[in-house]
């Protein structure tokens, strides 16, 4: 019984590497090792950021083996994405899972390092982390880290679930060499917006917080439990928040309803489309809240 069941795993990883392998590609882009990409939109291929070491002459492989000419229509250092758009259709776009990773899943890191053809590492989803900056910038609102090895190449390809459905894009450009993986819903949603306007654009308030204890007296008046808050130690002159009237000593508690409980939290709230928009900003002044309405700056 447990032959047969080992050898229908084993089929299934391999049928799962055969049709994920349909819309994973080679992506030329740099002098040394070439990286992969995930066939995104007709047009479009989604990759890692860092493996783009020039803006021109980029050729990408396609599961054919035939050369597509692209170039780059977006790309955004902070989370380590690139969206490159093709001279033609490229045939097959990838399929995303229905729903998030779970710690423990068994999951192929999928690659198409050279023209050789597709290869595969099997592993577990060991971690799912985040908020955390990535240091380019950036912040990720959550992370998949695998136990599978991410080999030279590897960088913009998918992490791919048994069935061939792709859990996530693969970079070892965020986290200091180490591999980690951008789940699929973030980064397909960060794609569109390369893809629309060619970068991401984050926001700005202007100031220094630390995260302090919610009193109850105060959660009792927030009418909801929130153990911990941003205090926030000091405003920058002429920014948003400023002009938004926060003044040292406010607690922060919220950004636009979503509960503030650390400062990786609020930069995470910033990122995105929140920048030039009126956003309400809930805090707590004398231990009551108040919300004030504060036109979100946007970060060089």
């Amino acid at each position: 019984m447990s032959k047969t069941i080992l050898v229908e795993l084993s089929d299934a990883l391999a049928d799962a590497a055969e049709l994920a392998g349909k819309s994973t590609v080679l992506v030329n882009a740099r002098r040394r090792m070439p990286a992969s990409g995930i066939v995104f939109a007709p047009d479009m291929v989604l990759t890692a950021e860092h493996v783009l070491e020039k803006n021109e002459d980029i050729t990408v492989v396609l599961a054919d083996g035939t050369d597509v000419s692209a170039k780059v229509a977006g790309r955004d250092a902070g989370t380590d994405l690139a969206v490159l758009k093709l001279e033609r259709t490229a045939g097959t776009v990838a399929e995303v899972a229905k729903s998030p990773a779970r710690l423990g899943q068994i999951a192929l890191a999928l690659a198409r390092p050279s023209r050789e053809g597709i290869e595969a590492s099997l592993g577990t989803v060991s971690a799912i982390g985040g908020p955390v900056q990535t240091g380019r910038g950036g912040m990720l609102e959550r992370y998949y880290r695998t136990d599978s090895i991410s080999y030279p190449g590897f960088s913009g390809g998918p992490l791919v679930t048994a069935d061939g459905t792709i859990l996530g894009l693969n970079t070892s450009g965020l986290s200091n060499g180490a591999a980690i993986t951008i789940p699929a819903d973030i980064a397909w949603k960060t794609a569109e917006i390369l893809a629309s306007h060619g970068q991401i654009k984050r926001g700005y308030l202007g100031i220094r917080s630390q995260t302090v204890d919610v009193p109850r007296a105060s959660q009792d008046a927030l009418k909801r439990k929130q153990a911990t808050g941003l205090l926030i130690m000091s405003v920058e002159k002429n920014s948003p928040a400023s002009q938004g009237g926060l003044i040292v000593g406010d607690i922060l508690v919220a950004v636009a309803g979503n509960p503030m409980l650390h400062h990786d939290e609020l930069f995470a709230r910033l990122d995105g489309d929140v920048a030039g928009k009126a956003t309400p900003i809930e805090i707590l002044r004398g231990g009551q809240p108040q919300t004030v309405h504060i036109v979100i700056g946007e970060r060089e």
